[in-house]
């Protein structure tokens, strides 16, 4: 098992493993996770590693719901050793029902939560996350809904994603003046070149005590070490679905960070957790996995290299956005 570490999801008392697993690979099609027996030994190995969070959403897999429904048949007789977070608010093409896209109101959470908790053949979620916000629903409408399904057993804590750092503070505020539950967690994309959440979004969090959780922290697998200007893994994401993204990659950079990695003996999977994991306010790093090595070599990762202020300063330096 690897050295693995664990952090309070914020200022709550909900622990989480530094590393997570994404599970927005199980259902999807040309993986080996797209079938049951693939998830089943990612899920495996990510708990044998000691991995506990485990990251999902309603839309997940090939056809909505299939990444939910995947993870409760892996995780039958496993249900108590992780923490389950599910997401709602993106359009589910009708599976829940017509919902005028007010999919953060008090009509379609309850049928989304019900949903969700029936394709992972559980009672309860540990942290469920709205999605998106859907410009129609006062947050009120949602956090009191929530708030309901908190006293009834149903979820235990809740988070979101994909909010500004004003409607952060708008949540954080409504839920103070209302008396209800408030956040505990923020899901933002954030990587080595995509920092936008350091303008307004992180201080936000770290203001009201949110755990933030990345998401896409590899830029889609590209600060994994196996590319390089002329490609990589015939079977990844980047060369099967997003070949732009290694296309307009600024490999000067990205060339600079892989000698800076060589000088110090430490891989670029390494020193890129390290970089996150030493950010103010990141609980833990959200990884996804179509192999249960994979998964493996994040748990082992996440631990194997503690860089200096000074380092973590560099790397962020490498990459620094343009003003």
């Amino acid at each position: 098992m690897a050295n693995i570490e664990y952090r309070t999801l914020g200022r709550s008392g909900l622990v989480v493993s530094t590393i997570g697993l994404g599970c927005n690979n199980f259902g999807r099609k040309d993986t080996l996770t797209e079938t049951q027996e693939g998830t089943d030994a990612v899920i495996g190995a990510a708990i044998d590693a000691g991995v506990t969070l485990f990251d999902t959403a309603d839309i997940y897999g090939s056809e909505r719901g299939l990444s939910e429904t995947l993870m409760g048949k892996a995780l039958e007789g496993k249900r108590d050793r992780i923490v389950l977070a599910t997401k709602f608010g993106m359009d589910m093409a009708g599976l829940n029902g017509p919902d005028w896209d007010a999919r953060a109101s008090r009509r379609y959470i309850r049928l989304a939560v019900e949903s969700s908790l029936r394709r992972l053949r559980t009672d309860w979620i540990d942290l469920y996350q709205l999605h998106r916000p859907d410009g129609v629903t006062p947050i009120e409408e949602t956090l009191a809904t929530l708030d309901d399904l908190i006293a009834e057993g149903k979820i235990r804590y809740i988070g979101h994603s994909n909010l500004a750092g004003w409607q952060i503070a708008e949540a954080e505020f409504t839920a103070r003046l209302h008396g209800h539950p408030k956040f505990i967690s923020a899901q933002n994309e954030y990587s080595l070149l995509a920092r936008d959440v350091e303008r307004e979004v992180l201080p936000a969090v770290n203001r009201y005590g949110l755990g933030f959780l990345p998401f896409f922290p590899l830029y889609n697998g590209l600060f994994t070490g196996k590319f390089t200007r002329e490609g990589g893994p015939s079977d990844s994401r980047i060369m099967h679905l997003r070949r732009h993204l290694l296309d307009e990659a600024p490999w000067d950079r990205i060339e600079r960070y892989q000698a800076f990695c060589d000088e110090r003996g430490v891989t670029m999977l390494a020193a890129t957790f390290a970089w996150l994991l030493a950010q103010p306010g990141l609980s833990s790093v959200i990884a996804g996995a179509t192999k249960p090595e994979q998964i493996v070599a994040n748990a082992e990762a996440a631990t194997a290299w503690k860089p200096t202020a000074a380092e973590v300063a560099e790397i962020g330096e490498i990459f620094a956005p343009a003003a």
